[in-house]
């Protein structure tokens, strides 16, 4: 299981001492939300905070932009470093010229759907990605309850992914735990978001090991 640790939950007066812990874990990338306060009900952070992340960082970046219109800013989120950008899909009237604009720029696209978006409306699009998203709580907040139908959707995607032969990777953010992370697990999900649940633990690095082992 690949563990994506979301920098939201972060001490961010100590940023950097957190993005050093995530080098020394058993991190596989990095997770950066990035919420606007229209798309999604919060603020989080820009891209002066992604560049002073990526300066320390040593896995890859994978920015996940809350936002509308994300294809207004595809030049800076790769020039703040990132690996992978992911956009959300019902942000994106024109989806497949987003992610082509995304692998254009030399980043990893993704594409994440919140709770009530049906897998289905992928089916024209998940050949195109590098990894789909599923959201398992509603975007805009951290240390929420997962949703627990997220399983079925996993399974569905995983079934989609496969029927189209696409070769991208299922990403599941929201309420990840060990409970929830050995469900995911079992219904199909390659990468796990964690925030909350890693950065409240009395041992991080122990707790990332833990998830990544599942």
């Amino acid at each position: 299981m690949l563990i994506s640790p979301s920098l939201l939950s972060a001490d961010f007066g100590n940023i950097q001492r957190d993005v050093e812990m995530l080098n020394a874990s058993a991190a596989d990338m990095i997770h950066l939300d990035v919420m606007d306060g229209v798309f999604v009900p919060n603020i989080s952070f820009g891209f002066p905070v992604i560049k002073a992340v990526q300066k320390h960082a040593t896995k890859p970046l994978d920015v996940h932009l809350m936002i509308v219109e994300p294809q207004k800013y595809v030049s800076q989120v790769r020039d703040c470093g990132a690996d992978i950008m992911n956009v959300h899909y019902e942000v994106c009237p024109h989806l497949h010229r987003t992610i082509q604009q995304i692998k254009q720029a030399g980043m990893k696209a993704a594409v994440t759907i919140n709770p009530a978006t049906p897998v289905s409306l992928l089916e024209d699009i998940v050949a195109d990605v590098d990894m789909v998203l599923l959201m398992s709580v509603n975007p805009g907040f951290g240390g929420q309850k997962f949703i627990p139908g997220t399983i079925k959707k996993v399974k569905q995607l995983r079934e989609l992914i496969s029927a189209s032969g696409s070769s991208a990777k299922i990403q599941v953010d929201g309420g990840v735990n060990m409970e929830t992370g050995a469900q995911l697990a079992q219904a199909g999900a390659d990468i796990l978001v964690a925030g909350n649940f890693v950065f409240s633990s009395p041992d991080p690095i122990a707790t990332i090991q833990e998830l990544h082992n599942l």
